[in-house]
């Protein structure tokens, strides 16, 4: 292996070139071929969907699809973040989409502009773009990803095939970091897998970065300890034994453990809270209704820290009011026998 590729994250390492090989989008994937199949009929298109769900990566397999190698003389990557809205828009992209790229016999009479974030434009730059996706579709093709398209003025949007990417689901993410555990050789155990997963939240860049990060600081093996200190989050067990000593009564013991976390791993308050959370759904002795009510609690204490409370005061009444919840479950137990 060249030591250029060895050096790549992996992210770029294993970033799909053809569109059969990208994870968990198989619906859009299959919509995407039809146009494939003869290019002239390719219309605009616009990916719509949270950060990490395949909407570059997809956009760049289309670019390799088209053009083959030579994918980069016919393609013109813009992040409009990164640009200066009307400038570029005129400039940059006018200047690119006004030559006909009439090579590969003919078959392909377009250039290919993929333009990230472009919900981030302003609105004359928007404006500014929309015309020259109309009078330019003759000599080019726009791709527009975005988080929100909302944010994307309508003009576009009816010029625009639209797909919305939602997240990756949880066995392909599993199943597409055992691959490349195991390309570089790797051992990823199963429940680092899962908490790799849990900890992305169907964001696939960043479990590949967790699993490239793991695999680091344990060469040969990621187990679940090693996970949990390069994210920088608790053991669950350890998180689920603070929830359930404060649902028992025991307020005491549940800050103890609280601030034995804090201590060890530096979190912030709502770092905390949002571990709570998730812990909470994955605990099977908790019914459906429970786990809403206390999910009530948890986004009252949640917003406080957001509007700038003390951490400290507020993860202990937010015990405090685990251990009220507790005792109105024992206390309807109680009533039932």
């Amino acid at each position: 292996m060249a030591a250029s590729e060895e050096a790549l994250m992996w992210v770029e390492k294993y970033r799909p070139k053809k569109l059969d090989e990208v994870v968990g989008l198989k619906d859009i994937v299959e919509s995407l071929k039809a146009f494939m199949k003869n290019p002239k009929t390719m219309p605009h298109l616009l990916f719509a969907g949270v950060p990490g769900t395949g909407k570059t990566t997809l956009a760049l397999a289309i670019a390799h699809t088209l053009y083959g190698d030579s994918w980069r003389s016919f393609t013109l990557e813009l992040n409009a973040s990164d640009e200066r809205g009307i400038d570029t828009v005129r400039d940059r992209i006018k200047d690119f989409s006004r030559y006909s790229r009439t090579g590969f016999g003919g078959n392909i009479p377009f250039a290919l502009i993929i333009l990230d974030e472009s919900d981030q434009m302003t609105g004359p730059a928007q404006t500014a773009l929309r015309r020259i996706m109309e009078v330019g579709s003759r000599t080019s093709r726009f791709i527009l990803i975005c988080n929100q398209s909302s944010k994307i003025i309508e003009p576009i949007q009816s010029r625009c095939a639209i797909f919305r990417f939602s997240r990756v689901d949880r066995q392909a993410m599993k199943d597409h970091l055992q691959s490349i555990a195991q390309k570089e050789h790797v051992t990823l155990l199963p429940e680092a897998a899962d908490r790799i997963v849990d900890f992305s939240e169907g964001d696939l860049r960043h479990a590949i970065n967790a699993l490239q990060t793991a695999s680091v600081y344990k060469e040969g093996c990621v187990d679940e300890k090693t996970v949990s200190l390069v994210i920088g989050e608790a053991s669950p067990m350890q998180v689920q034994k603070m929830i359930r000593k404060a649902l028992y009564g025991d307020f005491m013991e549940a800050r103890k453990t609280m601030y034995d976390i804090m201590g060890s791993y530096g979190f912030s308050g709502t770092e905390i809270i949002r571990q709570v959370q998730r812990e909470i759904f994955k605990m099977s002795d908790l019914t459906p209704q429970q786990k809403a009510d206390l999910s009530g609690i948890i986004g009252e204490y949640d917003f406080r820290l957001t509007e700038g409370a003390n951490s400290d005061i507020q993860l202990s009444a937010l015990l405090a009011q685990f251990a009220k919840f507790g005792k109105g479950i024992e206390e309807s137990y109680a009533e039932a026998k």
